[in-house]
């Protein structure tokens, strides 16, 4: 089962990773300003875990309306996925990968880990 592990941050803010069954981090969130707004981010990838995916990597770019997955590739040329909320919000940001394959697969564990993830508070 996955898990969203809380973080409190040096300015007072709130960010959380969301972990794989084996402890593996899928995704980091932004910062939030309240445990409330932290929450919501939370139930947001709940909702959207099974969004479609936007490969931005090929030509020509199939536009998928939010929410959605959107695999891109960073400066180091390593994929990578940011997940939108239906109104165009970035909820998570998936780690860099150096093949497409590796990305998908983090996007699928989030649709497998998400849905029943507990809630834990680091201190």
């Amino acid at each position: 089962m996955g898990k969203f592990v809380i973080k409190g941050t040096k300015n007072g803010g709130y960010k959380f990773d969301l972990l794989a069954a084996n402890q593996q981090i899928i995704a980091n969130s932004q910062v939030y300003k309240s445990m409330r707004t932290l929450k919501i981010g939370m139930a947001s990838v709940v909702k959207n875990c099974k969004a479609p995916v936007e490969d931005t990597t090929v030509e020509p770019v199939v536009a998928v309306k939010c929410p959605k997955y959107e695999i891109y590739k960073d400066k180091a040329g390593e994929f990578r996925f940011r997940l939108k909320a239906s109104n165009g919000q970035i909820i998570v940001i998936g780690e860099g990968y150096t093949a497409k394959a590796g990305c998908l697969n983090g996007i699928d564990s989030i649709g497998r880990n998400a849905p029943d993830a507990e809630v834990v508070k680091e201190e």
